[in-house]
């Protein structure tokens, strides 16, 4: 296997980190772990420095995804594993994660087994949400789209780091991207533990998240597929509503004529957003 480095994002997580630093740092003493400190406001460099890893702090709390790709930024490996400083990731599943890479895979992500793992029944239901949509999109079974345990060829995901959001979305942008490049993704089964300490996640401003993720999806990957859809839909009711007021009154309303106008609009911004998106992508797939 060649040479990779460990980035793991953190905020406020001395707990989670003084529980799994010294396992993570006695299985791979050999490789290049780096902790990126988020803005922390507790002891999460103190409990890095004694634990003899690389820290690279944020002077304010930059987002999750801002973390990982300062973390992909100052890594030396060719490949980089990235976990979480929560406490919940194995590092015993590290290797599960490089032998895949070792054959021949460009990101491996780690996917969560079942419901506990994945928190309330609301956040697992919204990930199998995502998982069913995303494999949808990409024609490919996507186990868990959003987890955060993977790893990946360091080269090719610099390549898509000014598509990373600075916030918790980056698994999912990250992972469309190399679908999306034709790059080999894969999954592996892993067991998450209870995070320790409190979580970051806010349940309306993530919510609103959820909605948007949806969308980003769409159109990272393949956004005619997603807005034909709803012009064909839109299209429908204005057909609909065109037949219904014609045989009651031989009119052709003012709704008929948003509705199949509205269809056309919606059609036409998705062939537009179809052509930016191989725009997108046509330096990186051109160096592939």
């Amino acid at each position: 296997m060649t040479n990779f480095s460990i980035v793991i994002p953190a905020k406020n997580e001395e707990a989670g980190l003084a529980e799994f630093l010294p396992a993570l740092k006695s299985m791979y003493s050999d490789a290049e772990i780096i902790v990126v400190n988020d803005g922390s406001t507790d002891d999460t460099q103190k409990i890095c420095e004694e634990a003899g890893v690389r820290v690279v702090s944020h002077p304010y709390s930059k987002g999750n995804g801002a973390a990982i790709k300062t973390g992909a930024r100052v890594a030396s490996g060719d490949y980089l594993v990235f976990m979480d400083g929560d406490g919940q990731h194995d590092p015993a599943d590290i290797k599960k994660l490089l032998d895949k890479v070792g054959e021949g895979h460009d990101m491996v992500v780690g996917a969560r087994v079942g419901r506990a793992s994945q928190g309330s029944v609301a956040r697992w239901s919204a990930n199998a949400f995502y998982n069913r949509f995303s494999s949808w999109m990409v024609n490919h079974q996507i186990k868990d789209l959003t987890s955060g345990f993977r790893a990946v060829n360091r080269k090719k995901f610099l390549s898509f780091l000014y598509l990373l959001p600075n916030g918790f979305s980056y698994p999912t942008t990250s992972t469309m991207a190399f679908f999306r490049a034709g790059y080999s993704v894969e999954y592996v089964p892993i067991e998450v533990a209870q995070r320790v300490g409190s979580s970051h996640i806010n349940h309306i401003r993530d919510g609103v998240r959820f909605f948007l993720i949806i969308f980003k999806v769409g159109t990272l990957y393949s956004p005619l597929k997603v807005y034909f859809p709803i012009s064909f839909g839109i299209l429908f009711l204005g057909m609909l509503n065109y037949f219904l007021t014609f045989a009651s009154g031989a009119r052709f309303t003012n709704m008929s004529t948003m509705l199949l106008l509205g269809s056309v609009l919606v059609f036409l911004i998705g062939l537009l957003s179809e052509q930016l998106t191989n725009l997108q992508y046509k330096d990186t797939e051109d160096e592939g």
